[in-house]
């Protein structure tokens, strides 16, 4: 079972206050979690890497999943997530 409670990642930040992020959630990964999306609280200063290891999404990262912050897909999981941003977890679409 994955825990939805606020979780503090970076502990030596000097903005020691929380943001609110929205995940949006996708075929397999909202079957994982039981739902399309979800608001949770991280530390200022949080990364995407942290946010996919707070989850438990590694193995679905290296399967294929995309992710994309405000509608643009990324690449570089170190960046730092903003309050109020949306996080698209989009696994591998098929069909034509």
């Amino acid at each position: 079972m994955i825990s939805l409670l606020p979780v503090y990642m970076n502990d030596d930040s000097k903005h020691n206050h929380a943001i609110k992020v929205k995940l949006l959630l996708f075929g397999s990964i909202a079957e994982i979690f039981g739902r399309k999306n979800l608001e949770v609280a991280v530390e200022y200063g949080t990364t995407v890497n942290q946010l996919i290891s707070r989850f438990q999404l590694s193995e679905q990262i290296i399967s294929g999943i995309k992710i994309a912050i405000d509608g643009q897909i990324i690449d570089d999981f170190d960046v730092q997530l903003s309050d109020s941003s949306e996080i698209a977890l989009m696994p591998p679409f098929s069909g034509g």
